[in-house]
């Protein structure tokens, strides 16, 4: 099963884990809001590898949840990683 983001040609298959997970991070940067950060992360990942992704990053403390709907990374615990070129794209693109 293979997801596409809008023509760019990458496939969920594409990315690392640790890709995944520095995705997931921007992409909660972006959009606080769990229910909308999932939208726009399904044309990218499995709602199962973006769970476990949320999940890692609330246990590791490096994101934490803010109320029963808002995520925020934790920035004042642990820097965001850098963000590798090749999902630079992928992250202006949700």
């Amino acid at each position: 099963m293979f997801f596409t983001l809008k023509g760019l040609g990458l496939h969920m298959t594409d990315f690392s884990m640790a890709e995944k997970m520095i995705l997931v991070q921007y992409a909660i940067k972006k959009y606080e809001n769990e229910a909308i950060l999932l939208e726009k992360l399904k044309s990218i990942l499995s709602e199962k590898d973006i769970q476990r992704n949320i999940d890692t990053l609330i246990g590791t403390q490096k994101v934490r949840r803010i109320g029963p709907e808002i995520l925020q990374n934790n920035e004042s615990h642990t820097e965001l990683p850098d963000l590798p070129d090749n999902m630079k794209s992928v992250i202006e693109q949700l």
